[in-house]
């Protein structure tokens, strides 16, 4: 029984070493990720926000990433502005119940998104009903939309100024990917924010008394 689990286990990480090196590869997901990333730089600097949303695992990432960049991703530095439209139960359920899950993020962006803040759209089919409607409602607002999708990209890259598309097909090695990228995604924006404290990485946080770098944001 262990051998077959050993032998499951060696397959799985196989798959999604597969998948990463794919990324590494693939020149034209590095394109768009980089313009994407200067997208949030820019409106971060103009004091704007980046909005993230998702549903199931896409919505675990959709907080993990605002996490990271809200709270720190590899070094101690001032929050930046960004939010997941996945955690409020009240507004969540408030929309859904009053308009349809269709409309749960639209409403949202619709109430709180602001021309030049950055939507970011995370759907391994490129075809959630929410997430395409939420990215149409940026697009009307002025908003930057991303999107985070498979290979085939579904629906979603006509309604994306960047569309970031994981070679892959199967969802668990999707997932992965948009992790991956995430992940990427604020290493960049961190790095070119607050490059004065780019040295200063460690696993444990320091004061954020007197930030350093050239972050006009409020």
């Amino acid at each position: 029984m262990e051998d077959l689990l050993t032998d499951d286990i060696a397959m799985q990480l196989r798959e999604t070493a597969d998948n990463l090196r794919a990324m590494s590869e693939d020149a034209a997901l590095h394109a768009a990720l980089a313009r994407a990333a200067q997208a949030c730089i820019e409106a971060l600097r103009r004091g704007n926000k980046i909005l993230f949303a998702g549903n199931g695992g896409s919505a675990a990432d959709a907080q993990h990433l605002a996490g990271e960049l809200v709270s720190r991703f590899n070094y101690d530095r001032p929050g930046l502005p960004a939010f997941a439209l996945t955690t409020d139960t009240s507004v969540l359920t408030a929309i859904g119940n009053d308009y349809g899950y269709e409309h749960l993020f639209a409403r949202q962006i619709q109430a709180v998104g602001v021309r030049g803040d950055v939507f970011i759209g995370i759907s391994t089919s490129g075809r959630s009903p929410n997430v395409l409607n939420a990215l149409r409602m940026a697009r009307e607002k002025g908003l930057v939309t991303v999107g985070l999708t498979g290979r085939s990209g579904g629906d979603l890259p006509p309604l994306c100024d960047f569309c970031l598309r994981v070679p892959a097909d199967a969802t668990p090695r999707i997932q992965e990917g948009h992790i991956s990228l995430g992940h990427t995604l604020c290493w960049l924006i961190e790095r070119q924010i607050f490059p004065a404290v780019a040295g200063t990485a460690s696993d444990a946080p320091t004061s954020c008394a007197n930030p350093s770098g050239p972050y006009k944001g409020g």
